[in-house]
C-alpha cells in the first residue's frame, strides 16, 4: 500500500496549520522568518513611507487571517508574497500621489562608484518612484516586482495573480510609459531599460 501523498511543501503547510490553530510560538516564528522579505517587497514597489510599518502589520494580519485557506501547494513564502502584494494594490488604490522625497527611495546598488556618480544614480531613483507615482497600480506593481525587485516575470505571475502574457505586456507597458517619461533623462532611462535578466521569464 503507498503512502500518503504529501503536499509539495508540507513544512510550510505543517506551520501554516499551527499558526491557524492560534499557536502564538509558531505565529511568532513566521513572522521572524518572513517579516523582512514582506517589508522589502513593499519597499520596492511603494518606496519608503511613514505608512511602511503599517503596511507589513497589514500584511500579516491578512497572512494570519487567510493561513487556514494555505494547502501547501507552493512555497508559504510566495504565498506571502501574494498577500504582500495585495497589500500593496490596496494601498495604491486608496491613497493620493504623492511626490517621494529623496532620502525616502532606496539606495542603488553602485559599489566602488565616485560619490557624485553615486549622487546622480540616487537622484535618477528618486525620479524614477515619481513616474512610478503616476503609473496605475496594475502596470507599477509588476513593474516593480520584475524590474526593481529582480522576480522572473514567471514569479511576479503567480503573485499577481495574472497570467503570463498579461504580466509581460503590463511590464512592457510600465515601461513604455517610464522610457517616454525618460527620453532626455540618460541616468533614469538607464535604470528602465530592459537587460537580458530582466526579459527571461
Amino acid at each position: 500500500m503507498k503512502p500518503p501523498m504529501q503536499p509539495a511543501h508540507a513544512d510550510d503547510l505543517a506551520l501554516a496549520s499551527r499558526c491557524a490553530a492560534g499557536d502564538r510560538d509558531a505565529q511568532r516564528a513566521l513572522f521572524r522568518e518572513h517579516r523582512a522579505r514582506v517589508h522589502a517587497t513593499l519597499y520596492r514597489v511603494l518606496g519608503s513611507n511613514r505608512d511602511m510599518e503599517d503596511l507589513v502589520q497589514e500584511a500579516f494580519l491578512e497572512v494570519f487571517r487567510s493561513l487556514a485557506g494555505f494547502r501547501g501547494d507552493a512555497k508559504l513564502a510566495t504565498w506571502i508574497d501574494r498577500v504582500t502584494a495585495r497589500t500593496a494594490y490596496r494601498y495604491l488604490a486608496r491613497r493620493p500621489r504623492p511626490a517621494v522625497h529623496l532620502e525616502a527611495v532606496p539606495e542603488p546598488a553602485a559599489a566602488g562608484a565616485s560619490a557624485e556618480r553615486r549622487a546622480i544614480a540616487r537622484d535618477a531613483v528618486r525620479r524614477l518612484y515619481r513616474h512610478l507615482d503616476r503609473l496605475e497600480p496594475k502596470y507599477r506593481v509588476p513593474f516593480a516586482l520584475h524590474v526593481i525587485d529582480g522576480r522572473p516575470l514567471r514569479d511576479v505571475a503567480r503573485i499577481t495573480g495574472a497570467s503570463l502574457v498579461a504580466t509581460k505586456t503590463r511590464v512592457w507597458r510600465a515601461r513604455r510609459e517610464l522610457m517616454r517619461r525618460a527620453a532626455r533623462d540618460p541616468a533614469l532611462a538607464a535604470l528602465i531599460a530592459p537587460t537580458a535578466r530582466e526579459t527571461a521569464p
